[in-house]
């Protein structure tokens, strides 16, 4: 059974940074892409950023790219999301999410099978 267990968030002023990290188990995860996912109060699940877990390859929101980066370890199967050039509007639960022999073009949540708890994001104006 997969288990993904977040870490990282907290409350930062704007424009500040932070790192928030995934860690997976319950199986490999070589065919895989793992996600972010981010939801804010009121608001849908929205997507972030994924990457493949063989190759590495990225993609982001539009909302996202340039300021956030999704990186893995493979070693510790853990997936990191680092967010720089943080605004309020970055206020969310961030999801960490599994797509089982996945694409990068999927990027509906309903697509990623397996979840984490979520950690939570606050900026602070």
């Amino acid at each position: 059974q997969v288990q993904l267990v977040e870490s990282g968030g907290g409350l930062v002023q704007a424009g500040g940074s932070l790192r928030l990290s995934c860690a997976a188990s319950g199986r490999t995860f070589s065919d895989d892409v793992m996600g972010w996912f981010r939801q804010a109060p009121g608001k849908e699940r929205d997507f972030v950023a994924a990457i493949s877990w063989m190759l590495g390859l990225t993609v982001y929101s539009d909302s996202v790219k340039g300021r956030f980066t999704i990186s893995r370890n493979t070693a510790k199967n853990t997936v990191y999301l680092q967010m720089n050039s943080l605004s309020p509007e970055d206020t969310a639960i961030y999801y960490c999410a599994v797509q089982q022999r996945g694409m990068l073009s999927r990027r509906n949540r309903a697509d990623f099978g397996s979840w984490g708890q979520g950690t939570q994001v606050t900026v602070s104006s």
